[in-house]
């Protein structure tokens, strides 16, 4: 039985190679549906397999822990099997941590760092003990994760990272180094501490050898991503330039690379075609032979892999590392959208609207093809997705959500208003789809549906929605930010009562905006404070507390559309005071700013500044001029608002309701999907991590992978 069991484990493995996966999960359904008694080892190993392939390429969770059971339970009464054990434990975490019982994933962990630390040293090499307690802390540091214990998941990040540490594996200790720094950033409950978490990952990665850091990619990705959220966040947008040029380049890097793996390895399955044909004719050919040898040997070079079987799936992922550090923190379509996002993140601010547009594209068309491949379109609803997908599926989505976002605010910063309607109109389809996985979102859409409305002059619908919005978020920041807004909608609407509205909105979060971490809160507040004092006929008060608000949006922030409306504000203030030479300095300026954002009702509102500072310095011809060009601008805006106030669902976006959603009965997408978040669409560092965090330790990968390889431990 020996000999049948050696032969089906050859052909599952010629099958995986070809990725005929159902092929190989056939061959050893066959050997444990034999109803021969199996060795117990044989088994045992034949259970492991076959969970393995079920976990990485199938649905069918049921089965693969029923398997993994079966060989817990043999293992029992196998005391001198301990890489099996721990290998069965790692696999069964995996499990129920796909099917979202997370209580059990935690118990079986628990139940495998018991075994560890307890085990004969003379059973195991210490350097197997470590890899084995890296991997457990990994999965562990995830579940703590999802449950919001954070100072846990620190503390077994912590242990996993000094394992790495005595083990000395730099790949190791960077991705526990740069896990911690995932879910500080999360968490940021001290500022110094993510810093410094910061500022470990980073050195850990500048210790790396070029060869290294070109080996270990998916750290690249991961560790640039982190550093690049963690300085959008603090408003350090010099430094988050420089990291995400890095990170472009590094993507368009791996895209070539990936071009050419991909036409090795499609010429090196021709060269294999070729020699499967002439062993069966019993001919041998020596230059297919040394053409199949170099195209390995290339392979290699190109990838880093030896074998040609761990190349598999190498086209949908980047590897964290190589072995021992296998997985991936995302896909590889999820990095290359991350990599689009930020890129439009740090343009838009600037107006670079035309390569923003085409990142947002480029990112939406990624997603969307991800998307399709688990089997959801223009019609499917979150009851129709596999279980084992819900997790992958609202990362997928949360991005999906956030290229929408940055549209939605480019078309409306341009007055494009008919687009910016047809981008909300798809996020609250998504939103209907899948209320639960996208339910943290829910504040951003009532957020945009303000701004819309600002931008069309609804301006008591606007504030209804910013404030309902701030309703709808546990986010300090985010409420803040949509007060601010509501309270410039009421300063709009030019009557005394919505002025004491938007002084009752202002006054609160006046008093702590140097509480928050960075300064694109504190730069929105002093903007409507300063509306505020101007409206109180408090001029130079106003005055001075806009030009204070000006140096930091200016030094700091590099929102080339709020410096244009500061200057404005400014401008028309230093008019008021008579102050006229720098009042057309500041208002040339601000123009400059406008037309190059495309913002024409900026470019109106500076123009009339102007037609006003013309009249009063008497010069006519100027006068005439700027009138005349502002009331071409003034018309063109009135076009574009006509056509959005004419579409059938202007009223629909503005009404003074939410979006009604109904909700779904059955599975429970929340075990899986997790809470909802607080997302915070400006700062994506939340994905890649389950709720009720959102981030990367949930992909925390199996070191002892359950693919059967011979190097592995």
């Amino acid at each position: 039985m020996d000999a049948v069991a050696e032969g089906l484990w050859i052909l599952a493995d010629d099958s995986e190679r070809r990725r005929d996966f159902g092929a190989a999960v056939k061959c050893l359904e066959a050997l444990c549906q034999s109803g021969v008694s199996l060795l117990p080892l044989v088994e045992i190993r034949t259970r492991l397999r076959l969970a393995s392939l079920l976990l990485s390429h199938s649905h069918n969770l049921k089965h693969a822990k029923s398997h993994l059971e079966r060989a817990l339970l043999l293992l029992q009464s196998t005391p001198a099997a301990l890489p099996l054990k721990f290998r069965a434990h790692s696999l069964l975490s995996r499990c129920y941590d796909r099917t979202g019982n997370v209580a059990k994933q935690k118990q079986i962990l628990i139940r495998a760092l018991t075994l560890l630390r307890s085990a004969d040293p003379s059973a195991l090499p210490p350097s197997a003990a470590l890899l084995w307690s890296c991997n457990f802390q990994s999965q562990f540091a995830s579940a703590l994760a999802i449950e919001a214990d954070y100072p846990a998941a620190l503390k077994a990040l912590a242990e996993g990272f000094s394992a790495a540490t005595e083990l000395r594996v730099p790949e190791l200790q960077m991705f526990f180094a740069s896990s911690s720094l995932h879910i500080h950033l999360f968490h940021w409950d001290d500022p110094g501490t993510v810093e410094a978490a910061a500022r470990h990952s980073d050195e850990l990665w500048a210790s790396f050898t070029p060869d290294m850091k070109e080996r270990c990619r998916g750290l690249l990705f991961y560790n640039e991503l982190l550093q690049t959220f963690f300085l959008l966040r603090v408003c350090d947008y010099k430094g988050a330039t420089q990291r995400v040029d890095k990170l472009d380049a590094a993507m368009k890097a791996d895209q070539k690379q990936l071009s050419l793996v991909q036409g090795l390895v499609e010429q090196l399955n021709s060269v294999n075609q070729g020699l499967e044909q002439l062993n069966s004719q019993r001919r041998s050919n020596t230059a297919l032979r040394e053409k199949q040898e170099l195209l390995q040997e290339q392979l290699r070079a190109a990838t880093g892999i030896d074998a040609t079987e761990e190349m598999l799936g190498f086209e949908e992922k980047i590897p964290l590392a190589p072995p021992p550090l296998d997985g991936e923190w995302l896909p590889r379509s999820a990095v290359y959208a991350l990599v689009d996002l930020v890129v439009v993140m740090m343009g838009r601010p600037k107006g670079v609207f035309k390569e923003c547009g085409k990142r947002i594209q480029s990112g939406m068309n990624l997603i969307r093809e991800e998307l399709r491949k688990i089997g959801i379109g223009d019609n499917q609803r979150e009851m129709d997705i596999q279980h084992s997908d819900i997790f992958i599926a609202s990362q997928y989505l949360l991005l999906l959500m956030q290229f929408l976002e940055n549209k939605v605010a480019i078309e409306l910063t341009r007055s494009d208003f008919v687009e910016a309607q047809e981008a909300i109109l798809q996020m609250r389809s998504w939103f209907v789809r899948f209320p639960t996985m996208l339910q943290g979102c829910e504040s951003i859409i009532e957020m945009l549906r303000g701004q819309y409305a600002h931008s069309v002059a609804c301006f008591p619908e606007a504030s209804f929605h910013f404030l309902e919005a701030t309703k709808l978020t546990k986010s300090k920041s985010m409420q803040s930010m949509c007060q601010i807004y509501a309270a410039v909608s009421y300063i709009c609407n030019g009557d005394a009562e919505s002025s004491s509205l938007a002084l009752d909105l202002v006054g609160p979060v006046y008093k702590i905006m140097d509480s928050f971490v960075g300064v694109r809160e504190k730069t929105c507040i002093v903007f409507a404070y300063g509306l505020l004092l101007m409206r109180q006929h408090n001029l130079q008060e106003a005055r001075s507390r806009l030009a204070s608000g000006l140096k930091i949006a200016h030094q700091q922030l590099g929102n080339i559309q709020l410096v244009s409306q500061y200057l404005t504000i400014l401008g028309a203030l230093a008019l008021q005071l008579h102050d006229t030479e720098q009042a057309r300095e500041i208002l040339k300026s601000s123009l400059t700013l406008a037309k190059t954002l495309y913002d024409v009702p900026t470019q109106i509102w500076v123009l009339s500044v102007l037609t006003d500072l013309y009249k009063e310095l008497g010069e006519r011809k100027n006068e005439m001029d700027n009138s005349e060009y502002e009331q071409k601008k003034e018309d063109d805006l009135q076009k574009r608002l006509f056509e959005a106030h004419s579409r059938a669902h202007h009223i629909e976006l503005i009404e003074k309701v939410r979006f009604q959603v109904q909700p779904h009965h059955g599975i429970d997408i929340r075990q899986v999907a997790g809470e909802p978040t607080n997302v915070d669409l400006d700062i994506p560092e939340s994905i890649g991590l389950k709720a009720p965090l959102t981030s990367s330790v949930s992909r925390l990968i199996d070191i002892n992978s359950v693919k059967r390889r011979k190097k592995r431990i």
